[in-house]
């Protein structure tokens, strides 16, 4: 999978979940790689499309 399929579906594993969220739980719902969830959280961050209400949860930003 690609780094934007996998964004996609990282993010869409966030929105889903309805709470702030730990990148290993990503990881369990969508079946990827940790570190490819952990990348794309990242990614994700400094796009402005998650945030972090506190440390290691990450949530969407609205």
């Amino acid at each position: 999978m690609d780094l934007v399929n996998t964004e996609q579906t990282v993010l869409k594993a966030i929105q889903k979940a309805g709470k702030p969220v730990r990148p290993g739980d990503v990881a369990k719902s969508t079946g990827l790689d940790s570190k490819d969830v952990s990348k794309a959280i990242n990614d994700l961050k400094k796009k402005g499309k998650v945030s972090s209400p506190k440390r290691c949860y990450y949530a969407p930003v609205k």
